[in-house]
């Protein structure tokens, strides 16, 4: 099929491309844009795009799908059409599926699941070591081989240095990406909110802020000796950012991501015990929260992610400390990061880059973009639209949202796929 959507305001940054032009489709792949068609290109449907935005579908480094895993909460058919809405087109899923990614069975079970969904790219992060329980190293030139854009421990990090040590090294050596969280287990102490006033009035087990940024420290030290390329996942403190600037000031290897959750909320959210706050890491203090802010202006950090781990509601209802950590997220990583560039933390441009361009360079795909011969994966957004989310409305199969209620404006009204319309947007 070809398909031409005239008067649309492309917006790539990627291209540094923002104007109102033509864009066109063609078997699947961007064809050409600007006001004259490609060569004997005739179009069989035509859209007009007045008014509306052409997005490049967005790269989520961070997103788990609950399968192989719990069905109950998700599936990567259900999950894939949450992201979908939300105008993402290429995931990246963790390691902690159950089973453990550790494997290329586990690997290619993901990848063909993901191929029955084409619904969005579905790219495997494998575990760095076995059952992610840190002691011995997975078969990590069989996980690259088999599709693994990286590895990871996921929410699990290597508590053993020397273990630590000898994952990277043997990456370095066959140029595997590792996506490394920080957090040192005996400092977080089964802690559950972030050590401040918020956890003192509740009586809530804290993490200290040197939870992660010890364990920061000592990633650092072994990158800088080894020579690894890794980039830090779900960045949560002030502390953080100053060391990986200072980190890449030195001319290390590294890269990082937030999740958008910890640019909008902080530990205070947390006050009435209300579980859909309950993430890992912890909602931080407002200093933490506005330096996070002020390391994504200044380019310290690299991507924004969704963090999703879609949840059944069991989960949530529990007490505060008992609720497991999570939140479903797809849906809203666009409007909550276009929401920081209404308050004026980054253009528009320098906001879409972190959530296409820069997360698709980090782990080095082609995707992200609108340049022609790739893959036409993009979302055609309405810039005018107002709107309320629901969290019983969400797509995802686990809506453990806390932004219901929350206003938005602009809306994601048709999400194509290798140039196909996976999502559109019904109104009511």
């Amino acid at each position: 099929m070809k398909l031409v959507i005239k008067n649309i305001r492309l917006i790539d940054p990627a291209q540094n491309l923002d104007e109102v032009t033509h864009l066109y489709i063609s078997r699947g792949k961007i064809a050409g844009m600007g006001e004259e068609a490609p060569e004997d290109f005739v179009a069989n449907q035509t859209i007009d795009g007045s008014g509306k935005w052409c997005l490049p579908g967005l790269v989520d480094l961070q997103a788990r799908l609950a399968e192989p895993g719990s069905q109950y909460e998700g599936s990567i058919a259900s999950e894939t059409k949450a992201a979908v809405a939300g105008g993402v087109t290429t995931i990246c899923c963790p390691p902690d599926t159950n089973p453990i990614n550790d494997n290329q069975a586990v690997t290619e079970l993901i990848q063909r699941r993901a191929r029955q969904a084409a619904t969005a790219f579905i790219l495997p992060i494998g575990a760095i070591t076995q059952k992610l329980e840190g002691k011995l190293l997975a078969n990590m030139a069989s996980l690259k081989n088999a599709g693994c854009i990286a590895l990871s421990q996921a929410n699990q990090p290597i508590q053993n240095p020397l273990a630590l040590k000898n994952a990277m090294t043997y990456a370095a050596c066959n140029n595997i990406l590792l996506m490394l969280r920080c957090e040192d287990t005996l400092l977080k102490n089964k802690g559950v909110a972030h050590c401040g006033a918020v956890s003192s009035r509740l009586g809530l087990p804290e993490i200290s802020v040197s939870t992660e940024t010890a364990a920061l420290a000592r990633d650092l030290i072994l990158v800088e000796e080894t020579g690894v390329k890794a980039h830090f996942s779900l960045l949560s403190t002030a502390k953080s950012v100053e060391m990986i600037q200072a980190a890449k000031k030195k001319g290390l290897p590294v890269t990082c991501d937030v999740a958008i959750h910890q640019l909008h909320l902080t530990e205070y959210d947390v006050m009435d015990f209300d579980s859909l706050f309950h993430v890992t890491p912890p909602l931080r203090s407002k200093e933490d929260m506005q330096a996070l802010r002020m390391g994504l202006k200044m380019g310290v950090i690299d991507a924004v992610v969704s963090d999703h781990t879609p949840l059944d509601r069991d989960n949530k209802l529990l007490p505060f400390g008992e609720s497991a950590p999570g939140i479903s997220g797809l849906e809203t990583l666009l409007p909550l990061s276009l929401k920081l560039v209404e308050e004026g933390v980054l253009s528009l441009s320098e906001m879409l880059a972190k959530l296409t361009s820069s997360p698709a360079s980090i782990i080095g795909i082609p995707n992200g973009s609108l340049k022609v011969g790739q893959s036409a994966d993009f979302s055609i957004y309405n810039p005018d639209a107002h709107w309320i989310l629901n969290r019983e409305e969400l797509v995802s199969q686990g809506d453990n949202s806390p932004f219901s209620g929350w206003e938005f404006s602009g809306q994601v009204e048709t999400t194509y796929f290798q140039g196909r319309p996976v999502y559109k947007n019904e109104p009511v």
